[in-house]
């Protein structure tokens, strides 16, 4: 088994591993390191129709994952701001689903 395969293989994993995923945050990251492994195995393999796939999909998924994190961060980083140091900070996770 040569370098490629194993790359290859961990790729493929990382995809699988992104169908298990319930939630979005842990699918972006695992779609970045699956994106990461395909475009190495592209080149590594000589596959270049599978490392240009994956070089488009790549900034797409890390797009996709900023703005998933960074309105959250900056939330965040707004209330600590606000709030007086002595003042615990307390935030509640919006409610899911449809109440009707």
């Amino acid at each position: 088994m040569s370098y490629a395969d194993i790359v290859g293989y961990a790729a493929a994993l990382a995809v699988l591993a992104s169908f298990c995923m319930s939630t979005i945050v842990p699918l972006r990251i695992l779609a970045v390191v699956s994106n990461v492994l395909f475009g190495l195995y592209g080149v590594l393999a000589d596959l270049y129709p599978v490392f240009f796939l994956h070089s488009i999909l790549l900034p797409i998924n890390l797009f996709k994952l900023a703005t998933i994190l960074l309105p959250i961060n900056l939330f965040r980083l707004v209330r600590r701001q606000s709030q007086p140091h002595n003042v615990p900070i307390r935030i509640v996770p919006e409610a899911s689903g449809n109440p009707f």
